[in-house]
């Protein structure tokens, strides 16, 4: 049971880390440190390849991240504005995020698009003010790709290190994995519990 997980990432393969992360960014809770910590595990089991994982994960991330650039774009901002207000929580956004992103973008320009998939908490919600600002579509796709190419990187070898540190004891990672998942689903099961439109806080 311990190592369920990693022995399910290993079934689905490459394909299936595509999947996963392409989810990532659109499905929360599904966290790429997870998926990619795993992938780097199997790289240092032999079971998967760095480049090939590194290559793949990255294309996922790109692929979840272009269907909120394309919301963006497609639907503008009296289409996005009523969807956000209707289903954010879900998301555990409400339209004062995508404000606030909105501005951040302009203010810094596109390059947030590329250091911003180093924040757990803002690199796919940037998407939706890049699509909204009709970004340029090749400048979005090569700025996602380069930053989540390091980040990815960064998870892989951390995989790596930590399946090669805990050679001797792989239940241990079994647990590890657990419980970073757990933690994840608690903290967003904890935000939806919590969670208080705008429209309430303001009346408030």
């Amino acid at each position: 049971m311990d190592t369920l997980i990693i022995d399910v990432i290993e079934a689905g393969g490459y394909f299936g880390i595509f999947l996963l992360m392409a989810l990532e960014n659109i499905i929360p809770p599904v966290p790429s440190e997870v998926i990619m910590g795993i992938g780097g595990l199997l790289v240092q089991r032999g079971s998967m390849d760095f480049w090939p994982l590194l290559l793949i994960g990255t294309l996922g991330t790109v692929a979840g991240n272009y269907f909120w650039y394309w919301i963006g774009a497609k639907w503008g901002y009296k289409r996005l504005e009523p969807f956000v207000n209707n289903w954010g929580r879900w998301l555990t956004v409400d339209w004062e995020h995508i404000e606030n992103a909105q501005r951040f973008f302009v203010r810094h320009g596109h390059w947030v698009v590329f250091f911003l998939r180093f924040s757990p908490f803002l690199r796919t919600i940037i998407s939706l003010p890049a699509g909204l600002a009709r970004m340029p579509l090749a400048r979005f796709f090569g700025y996602t790709f380069a930053g989540s190419l390091v980040w990815n990187a960064l998870l892989i070898k951390g995989g790596q290190w930590l399946g090669h540190w805990l050679e001797d004891s792989q239940h241990i990672l079994g647990y590890i994995i657990i419980g970073l998942i757990a933690l994840t689903i608690v903290g967003y099961i904890w935000r939806l519990i919590t969670w208080t439109p705008r429209a309430e806080r303001e009346e408030s």
